[in-house]
């Protein structure tokens, strides 16, 4: 086993950080690490403090960490003025009709934002391209009334560029380090999300999935995360992946939180097809879903041939306790279940899900965002122009870190409409699907499937269906550290959250929710985890300097 790094460096930061300020005497500031929602409203529209305070608070927060744990690129510099503005709306009574009004949110820097901040998938490259318009989902935050702080960091071009990067890393923003234990590995490829919601850097943050980059930094860092149906979140001017498998959801401290965001971003959109198959009337109130009684009634299946551990894993003891609590909240356990499709697509077809994302990424990345760009100073117009410009720029880290995907995708030249990717494609949705998820859900009457969320992710994502992931455990105190491969993160160590994640078909995010709600409620685990590393600044600290 290698020696732990950035021991010595972290703990001589953490002795400065993880004292907290003392919280007010009052329940007017909820401590930020754990703020709700429902607090942060409470206390906007009360007057206890104002919009301005808790960006100001949450920028105080950000300055102390930041240099440690990089987990935001940019600041907003329209933060403060967005804040003051809906302040005045909420004095003229203007609050009441949007949900997160005021209320500072982080979005994951490739997800498009039209003002002075950047939007770069971590990559120089894109260093002061411009947009036409917000994304979608931004332009729907806007809408509910939150104040978007800034960009958080992500692992470069979400983690599709390099076989021997480390998660966490872009060139733009550098290395995320998670803040639950000395050189945390912080998960990918939403690492600046997570982290930041994890320690109360923003409210709430948004990530992006292709393939786990929700579900494991949220595990990672104590959260919540919603990975959603494939069409439920638009993708329009969000940096692609595969249009098959992307898709945007929120990571926050409660399930509810979560589906506060959730509302806040859904719906149909012209701009993405894929949203077309959106089957509700209106976009549902998925925080009316969160009910005590969520998992009364339900039905989970548990795939045992998805759990592929030798035994050693903390989280499959926690997982086989949690099952006691979801019997115990009403739920019945349907157990031993075999997914063989999942075992026949790993042994027999393991590149059949690259192949997809492959020529996905070679057709979307300039069809779906770069043809879009009204200014693109480095003229990067295809995936070959992005390759020769990552060589050639020194700040892009190669060939430290290499680029064989993209070189592995120029060689293949799929096109993403070609026979052959429609035949991995068919495959995938028959072995995950059929002999999987969908086809043991209909077979055996489930609302779910359940298991930690690490088993589960690669089955949703390969059918674009949603999982819920809610926290679980943690490792023991007496885990060792084990470095990552490319040698600059412990991968493993003592205090690493890990989660439990409910997983069901197409458009049940309502269900899902209700039954991790139920979870979260009677086991409130996220509150027993502590940060390694944390800010002190709290809204009472801002409010009382402005006072005196």
């Amino acid at each position: 086993m290698r020696a732990s790094i950035f021991t010595s460096q972290i703990i001589g930061i953490a002795s400065i950080l993880s004292v907290r300020a003392k919280p007010d005497a009052s329940d007017q500031f909820p401590p930020l690490l754990d703020a709700t929602l429902e607090e942060l409203r409470h206390g906007l529209d009360s007057g206890a403090f104002t919009s301005v305070d808790l960006v100001d608070a949450y920028l105080a927060r950000i300055n102390e960490v930041n240099s440690a744990l990089r987990p935001v690129a940019e600041i907003n510099p329209d933060a403060r003025a967005i804040a003051a503005q809906l302040d005045a709306e909420r004095h003229s009574g203007a609050a009441a009709s949007k949900p997160l009004h005021g209320v500072p949110v982080l979005v994951k820097n490739n997800i498009a934002t039209c003002d002075f901040m950047n939007n770069t998938a971590g990559s120089y490259a894109l260093l002061g391209a411009k947009v036409p318009e917000d994304s979608t989902v931004v332009a729907k935050l806007r809408k509910a009334g939150a104040i978007i702080l800034g960009k958080a960091n992500l692992s470069q071009w979400a983690n599709y560029r390099s076989f021997n990067s480390s998660n966490g890393w872009s060139a733009y923003g550098g290395q995320t380090i998670g803040a639950y234990y000395p050189g945390q590995d912080p998960s990918g490829s939403s690492s600046g999300s997570g982290v930041a919601s994890s320690i109360g850097l923003a409210w709430a943050s948004l990530g992006t999935e292709t393939d786990g980059s929700i579900l494991s930094p949220a595990l990672t860092n104590n959260l919540v995360g919603i990975k959603p149906t494939v069409g439920l979140t638009s993708r329009y001017l969000v940096i692609p992946i595969s249009e098959h498998q992307d898709t945007i959801g929120p990571l926050a401290r409660t399930v509810r939180d979560a589906a506060h965001l959730l509302s806040a971003i859904a719906g149909p959109d012209p701009r993405d097809n894929y949203t077309s198959a959106f089957p509700f009337r209106n976009v549902p109130d998925y925080a009316k879903a969160c009910n005590q009684s969520g998992l009364k009634g339900r039905r989970l299946g548990v795939p045992r041939n998805l759990i592929t551990t030798n035994g050693s894993d903390p989280s499959v003891a926690a997982f086989e306790s949690a099952l006691n609590v979801l019997r115990e909240a009403g739920a019945e356990i349907v157990d031993n279940l075999q997914f063989p499709g999942m075992d026949i697509l790993n042994k027999d077809f393991p590149n059949a899900e690259m192949a997809v994302l492959d020529a996905d990424f070679l057709a979307n990345l300039p069809d779906k965002y770069l043809s879009l760009l009204v200014s693109n100073p480095n003229n990067i117009t295809s995936l070959k122009d992005l390759l020769a410009f990552t060589h050639t720029d020194p700040k892009e880290d190669f060939p430290h870190r290499d680029t064989r995907i993209w070189e592995q995708i120029l060689a293949e030249g799929f096109n993403n409409t070609s026979s052959e990717i429609w035949n991995n494609e068919t495959t995938i949705i028959h072995l995950a699907g059929h002999l999987g998820l969908t086809g043991a859900l209909k077979n055996y009457t489930l609302d779910a499937v359940v298991l930690p969320t690490a088993f589960i992710i690669n089955t949703a994502a390969l059918l674009g269906t949603p999982v819920v992931t809610v926290p679980l455990g943690r490792t023991p105190d007496n885990t060792p550290f084990e470095i990552n491969e490319f040698g600059n993160l412990n991968a493993t160590g003592p205090n690493m959250p890990f989660g439990i994640g409910f997983a069901g078909d197409k458009w049940s995010e309502e269900s899902l929710i209700g039954m991790a709600f139920a979870f979260e409620q009677r086991t409130q685990i996220r509150k027993t985890i502590k940060p390694f590393i944390q800010p002190q600044t709290e809204l009472g600290n801002i409010v009382h300097r402005k006072l005196y």
